[in-house]
Parts: C-alpha cells; sequence; structure tokens
C-alpha cells in the first residue's frame, strides 16, 4: 500500500482538501482524510496538488524514432518514457497514411509490447489513408484512397483488439464501410476531410463520433457552406480533439470553439519527431514541424497543451486538465480506469506545483 497527499487533489470533479490517496496494487482503493492516515508509506507534497494523469490520443514518436519508421515495441517504450516527462501516461500511438504493410508492422509492434508487460499504450490509431485528397495536408496522396468491402475486413481482421481509432473521411466512405468500421468497436473520427455539412452529420448520426484535429485539414466553417466545422459545432454529441500550440490552431480559435463545444472540445499533441529516413520526413521548424514545407506536426507534450489552454487560450485550470485527462478516457471508452482520481481508478496521477510545473508523474 502507498499513499500520497498534497495540499489539494483534483478528483476530475472536484477540489479535496487534507485528503490522501491509497493506492493498492496499482489501483486507488481510497481518497480519505489526511487525519485517518497512519501508515510510514506516506509521501507528501507541500503547496502542490495532485491531479489525473493526462491521456493523448494520437502521436507519432519520440526521440527521432517516428512510430511508422521503426514500428517496433522498442519504440513504443521510448515514446512512453518521453510522454511521462509530459505528464502522459496513457496513449494511442499513430500511424498516418501509409502502405498496409507499415500498418501491419505496427499492429504487431503494439501486440510484442503488450506482450512483454509494458505499460502506457491503449491501442493504435490508424489517421488515413482513406481520407480525402483535397484536405491531405503532409499525407502522401499516392496512398489516399475510397476503401473497399475487402480492404477493410483485411485491415480490421489483422488489427483486431489492437486497432482502437481510424480518422476517415465520411464523404469517400460508403455508408456500408462506416457500419463496418463501427461493428469492429472501433472509434471511427472524421478528419482530413472536405465533407460538406450535410455528409458530416450524417456521418455523425451514424455512429462517426469525433473529429481529428479540429480546424486543420477539413472543410472549414463559411456562412453559406458550414462544412465539417459548421456540423460539429452544431452536433449534441460529437466530440472534437484540438491542437493547442498557437501554430495548428490560433489560440483565439481555440477559445471560439470553446466556448461553442464545452465538454466536447478535448486536447491532443498530434507530436512528431525529427527523422530523415522514410516518406514523413519531419524537420524542426521553430517548435513545431514540417514535413516538404507543409506543417505536419507539433512539438509539443500534453503538459504544454495543458499550459497553453490555461495561459493562452482562457480555460480554466480544471477544465484544462479534464480536456487532457477526463475526456480523452471518455473517447476511448475507458473513463472508469483513467482520467480520474476515485476509487478503483488506476493509480496513475500528476504532482504539479502552483505554478502548474510538473513536480512528479506517479504511475503505480
Amino acid at each position: 500500500m502507498q499513499v500520497f497527499s498534497a495540499e489539494r487533489i483534483f478528483t476530475g470533479f472536484e477540489w479535496l482538501g487534507q485528503h490522501a490517496l491509497v493506492v493498492k496494487d496499482g489501483v486507488i482503493d481510497k481518497i480519505t482524510s489526511i487525519s485517518e492516515i497512519s501508515t510510514d508509506n506516506h509521501k507528501h507534497f507541500d503547496d502542490c496538488f495532485i491531479v489525473p494523469a493526462f491521456i493523448d490520443v494520437q502521436v507519432y514518436g519520440a526521440a527521432k524514432k517516428l512510430l511508422a519508421v521503426y514500428p517496433e515495441a522498442a519504440t513504443l517504450q521510448l515514446m512512453y518514457e518521453e510522454f511521462l516527462n509530459g505528464g502522459t501516461c496513457l496513449f494511442l500511438p499513430t500511424l498516418a497514411t501509409n502502405t498496409f504493410d507499415v500498418f501491419k508492422k505496427g499492429i504487431d509492434a503494439v501486440r510484442d509490447y503488450w506482450n512483454k508487460g509494458c505499460k502506457g499504450v491503449y491501442g493504435l490509431h490508424l489517421e488515413g489513408p482513406w481520407i480525402n485528397q483535397v484536405k491531405r495536408g503532409a499525407h502522401v496522396k499516392d496512398w489516399i484512397h475510397s476503401p473497399t468491402i475487402e480492404e477493410v475486413k483485411e485491415l480490421l481482421d489483422y488489427g483486431k483488439d489492437v486497432v482502437k481509432m481510424i480518422t476517415v473521411a465520411p464523404e469517400v466512405c460508403s455508408g456500408e464501410v462506416i457500419d463496418l468500421i463501427l461493428s469492429h468497436n472501433i472509434i471511427l473520427s472524421a478528419g482530413h476531410s472536405n465533407a460538406t455539412y450535410e455528409e458530416a452529420m450524417n456521418g455523425f448520426n451514424k455512429g462517426i463520433s469525433t473529429v481529428t484535429h479540429l480546424y486543420n485539414a477539413m472543410s472549414p466553417l463559411q456562412h453559406r457552406q458550414p462544412g465539417l466545422v459548421g456540423a460539429i459545432f452544431n452536433h449534441p454529441t460529437a466530440t472534437a480533439s484540438i491542437i493547442p500550440d498557437g501554430h495548428h490552431v490560433d489560440y483565439a480559435a481555440i477559445s471560439i470553439a470553446k466556448k461553442i463545444m464545452g465538454e466536447r472540445l478535448f486536447a491532443i499533441t498530434d507530436a512528431v519527431t525529427e527523422t530523415g529516413t522514410g516518406p514523413y520526413q519531419h524537420q524542426p521548424a521553430g517548435d513545431k514541424y514540417e514535413c516538404n514545407g507543409v506543417l505536419s506536426g507539433s512539438a509539443l507534450s500534453m503538459h504544454k497543451a495543458f499550459k497553453n489552454l490555461v495561459e493562452h487560450c482562457g480555460v480554466e485550470v480544471e477544465e484544462a486538465i479534464r480536456m487532457c485527462s477526463l475526456y480523452p478516457a471518455k473517447l476511448l471508452r475507458c473513463g472508469d480506469q483513467y482520467g480520474k482520481i476515485v476509487p478503483q481508478a488506476t493509480g496513475q496521477f500528476l504532482v504539479l506545483d502552483k505554478q502548474l510545473e510538473i513536480v512528479e508523474v506517479i504511475t503505480l
């Protein structure tokens, strides 16, 4: 048993003062008053607060190891170790549009990683190749196409229980394809899409539950053509990720989206890493990355995303924490275990000081 306390604890829903977390076998056993704690195995953090650990549902590599180039368990371990420094304890490694051979190797890498008993990888996010060439961004044009039922079945069968999320353009996928993917309990996200408002709304109503990096690589909101942005703003339940680095999206645009969408908006890093190998040769360009002169990924950590939301977008600290933890957990359908500090949730949380800097990352 281990016990942790701080000046305050944010559970994801409320602040608790003078309380402690009791963790047994990697799970929060109870939250109780500090006065009731008598164990010697008690760590207290003065002038700090404890919050849920962060979750990133879209990230491509770390430490100059892009998963698409090095689809190995060792790459996933490097990613996990680096992301821990930024407060991320759970993530979806992501593969952008590529060959099916690379996708399959990525699936194999996740399985191998799990078989080794390693932590932090919830599953795989495939961003493409069933997207719209018009909104491809840095994605390789030659691999983008509309899917057939046969190839979807092949990929889903190969990636069973590993592929958790797929980004598609709803206008290039038939209703039959969307139904097939959803039947495998996979989260479908609309992205790299030139969908009309009607096409996007139809996709959401069929079961597409979220949008990949709001504003980026999608049909914009215009007064006569509301597009995918207008559809996600207007839909009652669909959610959207956003990249709060100040490059992918202006901070004012994030603030506008937050006021409209409320709890339906959450943060991702969309982070890549420097690489000179393979089709996606991301090169540093200030505090972002470019591929062939096109913005191709961020240099964010989730901790930096969290701070940017607070400092530049006017988001309250509590809500910024939820955007980086509770809301992604809900999307991944693991909100009973992650993204909050309650009994029976996993023992993963962050200790922050009053300047919002990370003092310690605790994962048990």
